[in-house]
């Protein structure tokens, strides 16, 4: 058992990072600390002042652990490492944990490629970046690799020089074709240093180019090359003109702001490389309630740029944050040269972040105003249908389907709706076992009596366990049940729920002539509702989902029966001598031909299963010998 008072006592005054856990061991919040002892205790003293949140996260504290580190600077890299590989839920979390692309071009070798490339690595290549989109990437490097017709591939050059002809790309003037010995190493080597000063902002040579031989081309009335021409010399400009000038020092920085609400951060930054603005994103940053701005930069910085393979020179805030040395320290450690952590306060700097901040403010507003519609859809929606039948609330609503043809294969479905959402981890599929033929309401007994009498006894072993019953699925019970049926379906699911003594409301959906639902059906009246509803769109969803998940299940089990074979019908031939008598005989109409001794010819195949085999296709013709 773990005492907390006397582990309190035995943490060192070292610093180190703390871990917590709940009491089913999950870690629910990673810190680091100067000084353990001091910075542990002040969670569990009462004397102390706490937000709500760290209130409610000291109550779900079962035990905690310590990792003693040499420094503060050890514990600030171990910290971010565990916050990344547990994400606990108390700590403020980085969303959207992209890594980013660059372009690497392969200085190292004798003729260079450009590569895309996720990490950046301590060697010979030069990177570009990073870029905001693995599609910008590849755009860029589709277009250099046209304008300078640099090699994709990966031959080993110039050991391979000569082995193979020219591939495709060569013959459409996409590619100088090194391999062929087509180009020397000298003008290859020219064409990448062009690349490499577009890359680095340099497009006027590049433009003025193809511009002459746009013209050399039109006048020798090769209008096909002058078109080509024509379509890079737009791609370039599309290329320059998303690269603006934004400072004068040609300093790469990262510029990053903040908007945020009571539950929400959104983090833009804008990257700036040699001086120009090269892209921008944004990031979400969850759980920021009552924590200040300061902390949700100095949380973002430590798990962004964690991840991140390049490192800027400066990093341009909206706001102070602490640790800011400690910080600076870390990032210059991981660059291998000295990185700024500024917070601009005038001139074009200061205008840079708040560029920044006003896009932020955007991008937050712009969500808001989407969450706002899909609330309406969902959120919305449930309360629309709860209300139209006079519930409290219908959070969770279930809805379940038969499916078969003719009786053959009946197979149920159960698909869930959590606040107007697909909750698809809880779905569930029902083979029928008790029921053959077409009995749709044998079928829905059986799936209904299986589904709540499951979530009973799970429900008790983890009561009898003391563990939280939300770890099984079957034992969240729903606060709308949604039959795809009227009176007769509403009716059976009733009888279930009685004889297993559970209260959960039942709403069928009436339908029409034509089979379409016209409203619902709740205890006893049908309940008509507006169709261009969003409770009503809701129901069809669900109504929809439902049908399409039983009708895929029934579809896999006919697939896999239509590969069974008609001797599995057969006493005493399973798969293997299934498998050996088809390679013997090759089609069943032979093996139907075959005698007792051309059947025991097979692998596998005694006198007593061929014997078999034969009185299977000839039972009413005696053995041959």
């Amino acid at each position: 058992m773990f005492d907390i008072e006397e582990e309190l006592k035995k943490l060192p005054p070292n610093p180190g990072v703390y871990i917590m856990h709940d009491k089913r061991d999950a870690i629910i919040y990673v810190g680091k600390a100067i000084n353990l002892n001091r910075r542990v205790h002040s969670y569990f003293r009462t004397s102390t002042k706490k937000t709500p949140k760290i209130q409610k996260m000291v109550s779900l504290i079962a035990r905690f652990e310590y990792i003693v580190t040499d420094s503060e600077l050890e514990a600030l890299v171990l910290e971010n490492n565990l916050i990344k590989e547990h994400r606990p839920k108390y700590n403020t979390m980085l969303k959207d944990d992209k890594t980013y692309p660059y372009i690497k071009v392969t200085m190292g070798e004798a003729f260079p490629r450009l590569v895309f490339s996720r990490t950046m690595k301590k060697d010979r290549s030069k990177y570009f970046g990073p870029f905001t989109s693995a599609g910008k990437v590849k755009d860029t490097m589709d277009l250099l690799n046209k304008l300078f017709c640099l090699r994709t591939c990966r031959k080993s050059l110039p050991k391979d020089i000569g082995k193979d002809r020219p591939c495709l790309n060569y013959h459409m003037k996409q590619c100088s074709a090194p391999c062929a010995g087509k180009i020397s190493r000298e003008e290859y080597r020219e064409r990448v240093e062009s690349a490499l000063e577009f890359l680095n902002g340099s497009y006027a040579p590049v433009l003025k180019s193809l511009e002459e031989n746009m013209s050399r081309a039109a006048e020798a009335m090769d209008f096909e090359e002058a078109i080509r021409y024509r379509e890079l010399i737009n791609s370039v400009k599309a290329v320059a003109q998303k690269q603006k000038i934004t400072e004068s020092d040609q300093e790469d920085k990262d510029v990053i702001a903040m908007a945020s609400d009571d539950t929400d951060a959104v983090m833009q930054v804008f990257f700036v490389r040699g001086g120009k603005l090269i892209g921008r994103e944004h990031f979400y940053m969850t759980n920021v309630s009552e924590t200040p701005r300061g902390e949700i930069f100095e949380n973002f910085i430590k798990q962004f740029y964690a991840g991140t393979p390049y490192l800027p020179r400066t990093i341009m805030l909206q706001e102070e944050i602490g640790d800011k040395e400690l910080i600076e320290q870390w990032l210059s450690e991981r660059k291998g040269m000295r990185v700024h952590i500024v917070v601009p306060k005038i001139g074009s700097k200061e205008k840079l972040v708040m560029l920044a901040a006003k896009n932020a403010e955007m991008v937050l507003s712009r969500d808001k105003e989407r969450i706002k519609r899909e609330e309406g859809r969902t959120i919305g929606a449930v309360k629309e249908i709860a209300a139209a039948i006079g519930l409290e609330k219908a959070d969770r609503i279930e809805a379940f389907d038969i499916s078969n043809i003719s009786g053959f294969q009946n197979v149920g479905s159960m698909v869930v709706y959590e606040k107007g959402k697909p909750h698809r981890s809880d779905y569930r599929k029902f083979r029928i076992k008790s029921v053959d033929g077409p009995d749709d309401y044998g079928c829905m007994r059986e799936v209904l009596t299986r589904r709540f009498l499951h979530g009973l006894e799970e429900k008790k072993q983890y009561q009898e366990k003391q563990m939280d019953e939300a770890f099984g699925s079957f034992t969240k019970f729903p606060d709308l049940l949604l039959m795809d049926g009227g009176k007769g379906q509403v009716n059976i699911a009733k009888d279930v729920l009685e004889s297993l003594h559970m209260d959960i409301p039942v709403c069928g959906m009436v339908k029409d002539d034509h089979h379409r639902t016209r409203g619902l059906y709740f205890e006893n009246r049908e309940i008509p509702i507006v169709k261009d509803s969003e409770g009503f769109k809701l129901i069809t969803r669900i109504q929809d989902e439902a049908h399409r998940f039983a009708i895929e299940y029934h579809r896999s089990l006919r697939r896999n029966e239509s590969v069974r074979s008609v001797l599995d019908d057969i006493k005493g031939v399973g798969p293997a001598k299934r498998k050996a008598l088809m390679r013997h005989f090759k089609s069943i109409d032979e093996i139907k031909k075959a005698g007792v001794e051309e059947l025991m010819e097979a692998p596998e195949i005694s006198r007593r299963l061929a014997e078999e085999i034969y009185s299977f296709f000839h039972s009413d013709t005696p053995l041959r010998d």
